[in-house]
């Protein structure tokens, strides 16, 4: 037994935790897994006219009408940004060299982020908005609003992963787990979108949709000393 209290005992998930003479090193991974309380979107209107002042007024419509649906649902405006706004001439070219460009026309665009903190009036809200004008879709993606419990539960969770793995290594090697010497976090990654077999779907009158779940991991690595006789 003594030789065995010479040497750490190393165990990882993917990278080494090295420790010293005298030390178990381990490292745990905990994984919290939950439904999204909350959606963002990045939606707008875009439209092509033979003049710039007709284009602008159209996108100008139909973006106001997506932000009364917005408000209507009850989003509030600290949800909801524009991101772009453009207004670009139309090139018509001709069939050779010699053939002058001309300007045909005029296409605006306004692209905007709405962020959805009731899933319930989701699939409702698109609906209504491509019903009202609304014709360019870059994007959906789910969250938490507050992340922080999820986070913590992982970590609680990598915690109890690794003490469980260092008692394991402790119980094989025939020695006693001392007391933490070292507790270190490896990294913790934010919730991110995990498909879930059954799923909730929005089906209110409105666009389907999937919200599945959403994976938080963290990664801890913890140094035990082993106990002495």
């Amino acid at each position: 037994m003594q030789i065995l209290k010479n040497f750490a005992v190393v165990a990882a998930l993917s990278v080494p935790v090295m420790g010293e003479a005298g030390e178990i090193a381990v490292q745990g991974r905990g994984v919290v897994e939950q439904a999204p309380d909350m959606a963002v979107i990045t939606l707008g209107a875009r439209y092509q006219a033979f003049t710039a002042r007709e284009a602008m007024d159209e996108v100008n419509k139909r973006t106001q009408a997506a932000l009364a649906i917005m408000e209507r649902l009850g989003v509030e405006p600290r949800d909801m940004q524009t991101g772009s706004l453009y207004l670009n001439p139309v090139w018509e070219h001709g069939n050779n060299r010699i053939d002058v460009a001309r300007i045909k026309g005029y296409e605006a665009g306004n692209q905007m982020t709405v962020r959805i903190r009731d899933l319930e009036i989701l699939g409702k809200a698109l609906d209504e908005m491509v019903s009202d004008g609304v014709n360019a879709f870059n994007g959906l993606s789910f969250g938490l609003q507050d992340p922080s419990e999820a986070m913590n539960e992982a970590r609680r969770k990598a915690v109890e992963d690794a003490v469980a793995k260092a008692t394991l290594y402790a119980e094989a090697a025939g020695v006693e787990l001392g007391d933490i010497k070292s507790i270190n976090e490896g990294g913790i990654s934010m919730p991110q979108p995990r498909f879930m077999a059954r799923t909730e779907m929005a089906m209110d009158s409105g666009v389907p949709i999937a919200s599945g779940e959403l994976s938080t991991q963290a990664i801890v690595s913890i140094v035990f000393e082993i106990a002495e006789d």
